[in-house]
């Protein structure tokens, strides 16, 4: 009886998970579904866990200090060290009154996630608790220093880009490798390649959104590179040359990361055709954003760049067609990407990003209390 009990309560949490999933994402909501039956599951609830670490970090009305706090306690409950319906309980009242309506549910849904999470497999919590928990200290770290002025350098941005994308793109990654022995024995190439995968397809964000992004206080978009256009970044307004011409730069980088992002996905075996859907879909998509806002110089809104449902089915058409063909992809790739400038990557310096010193992961104890500084 308490078997069966518990079996139905969980498959009452599953259907939640993949209720809520289109709610506060559609672009995962369209990709997911892809995934072969044993990852998806898995994804779904990673892609949740890592919302509401965004929502407590960037939808409650708390000190700095506090919400780290807040982001450390949730990092316990995920390893299990502590209550989620104590927590829920604490941030109910902190929400912003602009937080969306699905977000504030998510957050009072935190058990059921982070229930289903400890049903996962030990190798795919380990991924999933790794990924969660260096994009909270990681994203706490630079919404500490959130301003308009931007970040200082490239090598900020693309730091910015792991924490809150890069570590995901490893995560994926190690769930592909433990769902697939074909894949696993491509491991050493699609890591090299997974956060660069990433980082194409949240510079593209970073881009589509920046106006967004300034109303709410915030520019991700490094000076370095402005300067070499003559604009400062805190002063910026929409139809600047100089601004267009630092944002094609950024475009050009973006479509690098893409097409490493395309190389990862010619990595996973043709007969993995879910997993490549996932990728190509997300890959298509910002391929073609990048060419509404390489087209479309004095944007003011992410509205004015942001690609039709006309395109989206004609991008899962094509890529469905094509999933299994890695010359007939490239082809696509290349014609998707007519026009777009291409800049060449600097390569990787080796250097392993760690939490910052005095997170989570440096203190086993995981105590409750931070600042911006650790």
């Amino acid at each position: 009886m308490r078997d069966t009990v518990y079996m139905a309560s969980r498959s009452a949490d599953e259907a939640y998970q993949d209720q809520i999933l289109p709610r506060v994402s559609r672009t995962f909501a369209l990709t997911i579904p892809e995934l072969p039956t044993p990852l998806r599951a898995g994804v779904t609830n990673a892609y949740l866990l890592c919302r509401i670490a965004d929502t407590i970090e960037d939808q409650t009305t708390s000190s700095a200090a506090t919400r780290l706090g807040l982001l450390h306690r949730f990092v316990a409950v995920l390893r299990g060290r502590e209550e989620a319906a104590q927590l829920a309980r604490e941030l109910g009242p902190r929400l912003a009154e602009h937080t969306l309506p699905a977000e504030r549910e998510l957050i009072a849904n935190m058990g059921r996630i982070v229930g289903l999470s400890s049903a996962l497999s030990p190798v795919q919590r380990a991924a999933i608790e790794r990924c969660v928990e260096m994009m909270c200290d990681g994203m706490h770290q630079f919404q500490c220093i959130a301003s308009l002025n931007g970040l200082a350098r490239m090598v900020d941005l693309d730091d910015y880009c792991y924490y809150v994308a890069g570590v995901v793109g490893e995560m994926l990654t190690q769930l592909f490798c433990a769902y697939s022995p074909a894949i696993e024995r491509r491991r050493a190439g699609l890591a090299r390649l997974s956060v660069s995968f990433a980082q194409g397809l949240q510079m593209t964000n970073i881009l589509k959104d920046v106006w967004e992004d300034r109303e709410r206080g915030a520019c991700w978009l490094p000076q370095e590179i402005f300067s070499r256009h003559g604009i400062e970044l805190r002063t910026v307004r929409p139809g600047n040359v100089g601004f267009d011409a630092g944002v094609r730069e950024l475009v050009g980088m973006a479509h690098a990361h893409l097409r490493n992002a395309l190389a990862f996905t010619l990595l996973i075996p043709p007969r993995e055709v879910g997993i490549r859907r996932f990728c190509l879909w997300a890959i298509g998509l910002a391929v073609l954003t990048l060419r509404k806002i390489a087209g479309t110089p004095g944007f003011a809104s992410g509205s004015q760049v942001k690609i039709s449902h006309a395109a989206v089915a004609v991008t899962q058409l094509l890529s469905n067609a094509a999933v299994g063909q890695d010359w007939l992809l490239r082809r696509l790739f290349a014609l998707a990407a007519t026009g777009l400038p291409l800049a060449e990557l600097a390569p990787a310096d080796g250097r392993e990003r760690v939490p910052p010193e005095g997170s989570v992961a440096s203190r086993p104890d995981l105590r409750r209390e931070g600042s911006c500084g650790g």
